[in-house]
Parts: C-alpha cells; sequence; structure tokens
C-alpha cells in the first residue's frame, strides 16, 4: 500500500482514477488543482499523479514547484495532448513517467508499482549510505555475568514490543552494542538502524540531522537532506547521549515520539515517522530534571522501559570472555592466528579499575597485539598501561572513595580525570578512550573548571 496524491481539475478523471487506486489498496487523496495541494498537503506522499493541462499551473509548472520546494517524491504527468515535446520537457524536469489518456486501470496500476518502487529504491538507497557512513557497533553481547544475564533477558523481553528503551550506563559500557541486540531480535531487523550522538552536534546541526531540511532552509541548505527520522522509517533510530539535546529540541522529540510526526527544518510539510526511539545516556537524567537541564515530560516519556547497564569494574566475571572476543576480533582482522592472553595477562585485567569500561579493554586488548612479541600476551606486556588504577585487594581501601549516593555526574568527573591524567594531559588520547569528541571534553573540562573556581574561598 502507498500513499498517492491525485491532482486533476476534471472530477470525473480524478475521481474515477482515485477509485481504481483505492481498490488497489492505496492509500488516496486528491485536488482539484496544484494550487490546492501546494496549499493544503500537511503531510508527505509516496507518489503523486497529476493532470499535464490545468488552469493557472499546469503539469509541468506544478512539478518544477514540487522540486524547488525539495519534494523528491515520483511524479507521473498524465494527459490527452501528449507530444513529445512535452514528454521530453517533463522527464528533464525529473518526473518518473508520462502517461497518455485515455489509459486502462491495469496500465496505471502498474505504472503506480512500479513509481513507488522507485522511490522507496532511492530512500533505501539513502538509508545505506548513512549506514556505511557509521561504524555500527557489533549486536553480540558477551559476557557471563549475573548483570548480563539480567540485562538478556529484558532484551528479550522488549524487543518486539514499540515502546521507547533507555539505557543508562557510564562512558564505554557498551550501551549502543544493548541497543543494537534490541533491534536484531526485534520485528525491525530487516528495517534500517541509524545512531546519532547528540553531544556531537550544535543544537541547529542535530535538528537538521534529525529531521532533515529544505533546500534553501538555512545558509548552507544547498540541497534538500532526509533527516535520520525519515531515513529509519519502519526501523530504529538510536539518541546517544540524549542528556546533551538542547531543551528546545526536546520539545519537539517528545512531539515526535507522541504524535509519530515531525517537519523537516524550512518545511510545513507533516511528515510520518514510523520509528521505534531507543535513547542513552551516562546522566541521572532526574538530577538533570531537578537542575531544569532536561524536560520532565520527555524523561517520563522516554523512561518507559529502563535498563542499567553496571561499569565493568562492578562485573568482573565479563572481563575475560570480552578480552578474548577482542583478541579473536583482532587477529581475524589482520589475518593471523589469535594470540594466546596468559593468565597473568587476564589476572592484570581483572584487577584493573577499568574508568574507560569496556572501550578501553578493546584499546588495550588491541594495543597488546600490536605491540607484544611473539604469540603470548603476558601480564608484563600490559603492566604498562594499567599501573595506578588497579582495582583493590580484598580487604584493601580504594583512595577517596565515592560515597553512597554521590551523584552520577560526580563519578564522570572522576573518570575524565583519571584517564587524562593517565594519558598525561593529551587531550586528544582522552577524548578517544571515553568515546566522546574533544570538542565535549573541552566543554566539561571548562565547567569543572568554572565550579572549582566559584567554590574558592572569596570568589
Amino acid at each position: 500500500m502507498a500513499r498517492v496524491c491525485v491532482v486533476d481539475d476534471n472530477d470525473m478523471m480524478r475521481d474515477s482514477l482515485a477509485a481504481t487506486l483505492a481498490a488497489a489498496q492505496h492509500e488516496v487523496t486528491t485536488f482539484p488543482s496544484a494550487q490546492d495541494m501546494l496549499s493544503a498537503a500537511t503531510e508527505s506522499f509516496d507518489l503523486v499523479i497529476t493532470d499535464l493541462k490545468m488552469p493557472r499551473m499546469d503539469g509541468v509548472a506544478f512539478l518544477q514547484k514540487l522540486r524547488q520546494n525539495g519534494v523528491e517524491t515520483p511524479v507521473i504527468l498524465m494527459t490527452a495532448y501528449g507530444t513529445i515535446h512535452s514528454a521530453v520537457q517533463a522527464m528533464r524536469l525529473g518526473a518518473f513517467d508520462y502517461i497518455t489518456k485515455p489509459f486502462d486501470g491495469p496500465a496505471i496500476e502498474a505504472l503506480v508499482d512500479r513509481a513507488v518502487a522507485h522511490g522507496r529504491l532511492q530512500r533505501e538507497n539513502e538509508v545505506l549510505k548513512a549506514e556505511l557512513s557509521e561504524k555500527p557497533a557489533p549486536s553480540q553481547l558477551i559476557g557471563i555475568s549475573e548483570a548480563m544475564a539480567e540485562i538478556s533477558k529484558r532484551i528479550a523481553q522488549v524487543a518486539n514490543s514499540q515502546v521507547t528503551v533507555l539505557i543508562v550506563g557510564e562512558s564505554g559500557t557498551g550501551k549502543e552494542v544493548i541497543a543494537r541486540a534490541i533491534h536484531a531480535a526485534s520485528g525491525r531487523r530487516e528495517k534500517p538502524m541509524l545512531a546519532v550522538n547528540c553531544a556531537a552536534l550544535s543544537r541547529g546541526l542535530l535538528e537538521s540531522e534529525l529531521f532533515g531540511h529544505e533546500k534553501g532552509a538555512f545558509t548552507g541548505a544547498d540541497r534538500l537532506r532526509r533527516g535520520r527520522f525519515e531515513l529509519a522509517d519502519d526501523g530504529t533510530l538510536l539518541l546517544d547521549e540524549i542528556s546533551e539535546m538542547d531543551l528546545n529540541l526536546q520539545a519537539k522529540l517528545l512531539r515526535v515520539l507522541q504524535e509519530k510526526t515531525f517537519e523537516r527544518v524550512g518545511s510545513s510539510i507533516t511528515r510520518r515517522a514510523n520509528v521505534r526511539v531507543i535513547v542513552t545516556t551516562n546522566r541521572d537524567l532526574k538530577v538533570w530534571v531537578a537542575q531544569r537541564r532536561f524536560r520532565a515530560d520527555l524523561y517520563y516519556r522516554l523512561n518507559v522501559v529502563p535498563i542499567t547497564v553496571p561499569p565493568l569494574r562492578q562485573r568482573v566475571a565479563d572481563i575475560e570472555p570480552l578480552a578474548e572476543y577482542f583478541n579473536f576480533q583482532v587477529a581475524q582482522r589482520e589475518g593471523r592466528s589469535a594470540k594466546r592472553l596468559e593468565e597473568s595477562a587476564l589476572e592484570a585485567l581483572r584487577r584493573y579499575s577499568w574508568p574507560g569500561n569496556v572501550r578501553e579493554l578493546q584499546n588495550i586488548v588491541e594495543r597488546a597485539n600490536v605491540l607484544a612479541e611473539g604469540p603470548v600476551i603476558r601480564g608484563s606486556s600490559l603492566s604498562p598501561w594499567l599501573d595506578g588504577s588497579l582495582a583493590p585487594e580484598a580487604g584493601e581501601t580504594a583512595a577517596a572513595p565515592l560515597a553512597d549516593g554521590r551523584l552520577m555526574e560526580e563519578m564522570e568527573k572522576r573518570l575524565i580525570y583519571q584517564t587524562l591524567d593517565r594519558f598525561g594531559g593529551h587531550r586528544a588520547r582522552t577524548a578517544r578512550a571515553l568515546g566522546i569528541g574533544i570538542r565535549t571534553l573541552g566543554m566539561k573540562l571548562k565547567n569543572y573548571r568554572q565550579v572549582e573556581l566559584a567554590m574558592m574561598p572569596g570568589a
């Protein structure tokens, strides 16, 4: 079934064509003129069929206006005055095809099916380009801890529902992997899953990334751009670091979640969004709501099914299977046999506190594979990179422990400072280890400094 728009000033022809297409299970909307369609249409269509010879604005001018407005929907022109000149002109302007009246039902039905398929193929190509521009995380969950068993159980429970899922955990714990596991286990698995990092883009760029924009909507918008909600239609959209989204943009997101509709930037045409949304954050959103940094109504709309991912230091049992998995990945990528992780190496990994979580473990294993000599990775090879942040032995107390109830924000601050210190103040390497952008890291460090200065005596 497709959403088809029919524009024709002849009432009998318009109604007859609409009846034919409705009988073929299409959803049909009709307009008596091009101006009526342009001013009254509030949603997008899969196909536009228009008469060529109409008063005030003919079919060719109508097609030009659609393309000027950034509407890339396939257009079929129909006329009883078929000439080679008008056909060539229409095709040059981007018409999908041209049909001469009178025509029978099967002919127009076949043409409509081809045009709709062509339009969907174009959208699928855009989705493929968007997916190829990303480096998707694997959807395979690795771990044997009780925490991972609970998370796997929760994934199975929510996968085939349409509810929004909120995944909470420190940076690098594998939140995106869990999101992709939900998508892979759902009925949407054959459709696209796209991701947007809300912390990596400014408000204007993020709005365009999510909802798309029309040509000329703002300076630099030299062509139409479809947003991720449009490209992920019938699939899944992951919104990473949702806490960093601007408050005004949060209001627009809330509307999409509630009404399943949106408009491109610079457009008044309402479009549908059949998208399953999964969001992740390393913040305590309840605290951010209390601080008026996050909308309460959006928080309650997102927090339908929460999944909390514990940090790696709290699920030590997962370290060995994760390390072996990353070790095998490196071997596959390099086209050689996997190096063996000696027990001393595994013990060193288990004792480390992993401020960068699973992402840091992956980096350490890959580094060891490159730098370790011979077919074995020993504890001595890892120790230079793990010293200074070892987990406490039984009976020991870690330095400056966090008090119970300390905000997640404070934990993040300590993690950032620890990682920054470990990389000797090198911001780019610190940002990579934490899985955030260097701009985001700089903003966080600036905020920490401002708070520290404000708390100094005499400030």
